[in-house]
């Protein structure tokens, strides 16, 4: 029996010791994981070109990825001499409403809207030589805009610096030469900071060299870095949403149909014209830019104006009313809605999205009309189009007997000449135009020449 228990209690304990030492190997393991969780998650993107709707749109993506990681902070590595206005303000707002810590990291440049979104950021550094501010708008040439602009933008400097206990009249003078502050603005020229300007005038937290660098400057030694990468998708997105690119592709929607109605039936042109269309609206519905009515108005006035060119005779409201449609879904899927309310938009964005539009169009149809005349008329690619002559006094004629023996009858308008119709001679219905003026349905007539295919006609009094 007792050898029984010996036995029994050598189990025990060869047991206890086992035990003893597992628990001693999980310890580490305990330990690191531990540390994994303490370590800092920092998440990171380039601002490094002009800031347009692809930075945008980057950036919505990359503060989107950084709350889904559970990030800990965001860093912005900036390069930029500036962009367009709406834009800016688009990221500078995600930056004041992030609930995550932003650092912006100037390495060189933080030119005009540059500098406003770094001022929204919490904290920023930069390297030696860099530079902000230069933040005045000007337009495409580089020329300065109207006040009207400057306003908005003053106000908008301001009111990024006050949220960020920044000095706001020096971040106004950043856009307006004539604010004056001792021995930080009076040469009456556009403020711009140096490294060691900005540190000296809390507009720079300090000087780094590195990301790193920027990290160990805030005090933090603990830390991962996550940088953010494009998509082969998102490059292909972020290059047909540029401005360029979208005016581009509106000039060969409008051109694409403009060459199709000058050529019978179906061909390259309307598939030119159908694949533009597609390239435009497709990246900006996948954004939730453009939804479902805008594309739908861009039908519809399409549908419109194809009715009045090849249905309605002249031009009136439905062309009138197809062309407004155009523009209009071309123009709105263009710009973000605010809310729920389609139709409410920011009135800048908006404003260039309109003058983008209007102008494409306008060098679309110029383009268009150069190009058919050239087309046709040059022999560097082959024949496109018949030039022999059909000589009159060679015995070619388009003129059908009938219709000549009409000239100097008389009838009515069997609908309104604006100036082409329809016109009732004889019981039987002929395609007119009005020499001057309109003719209104049930109204005489008088045919008075015919050519090219085509009776002309004037009132007449009975």
């Amino acid at each position: 029996m007792k050898k029984q228990i010996f036995f029994f209690s050598i189990f025990i304990f060869n047991i206890l010791i086992s035990a003893t030492c597992i628990f001693a190997d999980s310890i580490p393991t305990l330990a690191d994981t531990l540390e994994t969780k303490e370590k800092m998650i920092v998440y990171k993107f380039d601002i490094k070109e002009q800031i347009a709707p692809p930075v945008w749109r980057t950036t919505q993506n990359a503060f989107k990825k950084a709350v889904e990681m559970d990030a800990d902070l965001i860093i912005i590595h900036m390069n930029t001499y500036g962009g367009m206005v709406d834009a800016a303000d688009s990221i500078r707002t995600k930056i004041l409403n992030s609930k995550i810590p932003v650092y912006v990291f100037i390495d060189n440049n933080a030119a005009s809207a540059g500098a406003l979104i770094s001022i929204a950021s919490d904290s920023i550094y930069m390297v030696e030589g860099a530079n902000i501010g230069a933040a005045t708008v000007v337009n495409q040439t580089g020329e300065v805009v109207p006040d009207k602009f400057q306003s908005y933008m003053r106000s908008m400097m301001r009111s990024t610096a006050e949220a960020k206990g920044r000095n706001p009249d020096i971040a106004e003078a950043m856009v307006d030469p004539s604010i004056y502050i001792p021995h930080v603005s009076d040469s009456g020229k556009v403020l711009t900071f140096t490294t060691s300007e900005a540190i000296k005038n809390n507009f720079c937290e300090g000087k780094a060299e590195s990301i790193d660098g920027v990290l160990r400057l805030a005090g933090h030694e603990n830390y991962e870095i996550i940088s953010h990468s494009l998509s082969p998708l998102d490059k292909v997105i972020n290059f047909l949403i540029n401005p360029v690119v979208s005016g581009v592709l509106i000039m060969l929607i409008i051109g694409g149909l403009y060459f199709e109605l000058q050529t019978p039936g179906i061909g390259f042109p309307l598939a030119a014209s159908a694949a533009a269309a597609l390239l435009y609206f497709a990246p900006l519905y996948l954004e939730g830019l453009a939804s479902h009515w805008e594309i739908l108005l861009f039908i519809i006035g399409i549908i419109l104006l194809l009715v009045e060119i090849f249905a309605i005779p002249g031009f009136g409201v439905a062309g009138v009313l197809g062309v407004l449609l155009m523009v209009t879904g071309l123009t709105f899927a263009m710009v973000e809605s605010i809310g729920d309310n389609p139709f409410k938009v920011d009135i800048l964005p908006l404003t260039k999205a309109f003058f983008t539009v209007i102008i494409a169009v306008f060098l679309a149809m110029a383009g268009s009309i150069y190009l058919s005349r050239k087309l046709f008329t040059t022999t560097a690619f082959g024949h496109l189009a018949l030039d022999a002559v059909q000589d009159k006094n060679k015995g070619f004629t388009s003129a059908d007997s009938d219709y000549t023996s009409m000239v100097g009858k008389t009838g009515k308008a069997h609908s309104i000449l604006r100036p082409s119709g329809k016109v009732m001679i004889e019981a039987e219905i002929y395609d007119a135009t009005a020499i001057s003026g309109f003719i209104d349905e049930g109204q005489s007539i008088q045919v008075i020449s015919y050519h090219t295919g085509q009776l002309f006609v004037k009132k007449h009094l009975d």
